[in-house]
């Protein structure tokens, strides 16, 4: 495994812990809501918020993705009880491709197309960066404003919340 990806695993793990206490907070009677008739409701950013470590992994392991073969309809979840255990199987997911990434692996360049036009072309680790783990957090923070809009009390995420304090 190369050290950056030792490295992406060790935060992968830290971040899951705090996404999990957020997720954790997610009223179960609340999953159609949304904020904006164009955002997604609360379930289906939720469900996103646990599945992306997992679903990038495995878009991580080719050589690219075409971003025109794929519908971006976020699904909507079951019930609130899905939440912890997508997130645990996106976890393992994600850390068994990363604790697999060696040198050249992680070096060779993964690229972003739409039909034949490119978006993008990265090193593997780069989109790793970007894509699973920006992405993640990126989500994981709108997932916190929606709690907050909803009078949900906020987890720390990183230091404390307004509704909580885990260094006293």
């Amino acid at each position: 495994m190369s050290n950056t990806a030792q490295a992406m695993v060790s935060e992968l793990k830290q971040e899951a812990a705090a996404t999990r206490r957020v997720l954790e907070r997610v009223p179960a009677d609340r999953l159609d809501w949304q904020p904006h008739a164009k955002s997604m409701s609360l379930g289906q950013l939720a469900l996103h918020v646990a599945s992306i470590p997992g679903s990038l992994a495995r878009l991580c392991q080719g050589d690219g993705f075409d971003a025109s073969k794929v519908d971006f309809s976020p699904p909507k979840p079951e019930s609130a009880g899905d939440f912890l255990p997508t997130l645990d199987r996106s976890i393992e997911e994600a850390s068994a491709f990363l604790s697999g990434l060696d040198d050249q692996a992680a070096s060779a360049t993964w690229r972003l197309t739409v039909g034949e036009r490119e978006v993008f072309a990265l090193p593997r680790i780069g989109v790793v960066r970007s894509l699973l783990l920006n992405h993640w957090y990126h989500h994981r923070g709108q997932l916190v404003v929606y709690l907050r809009l909803l009078d949900v009390p906020v987890p720390a995420v990183y230091g404390t919340s307004a509704d909580e304090n885990p260094f006293v």
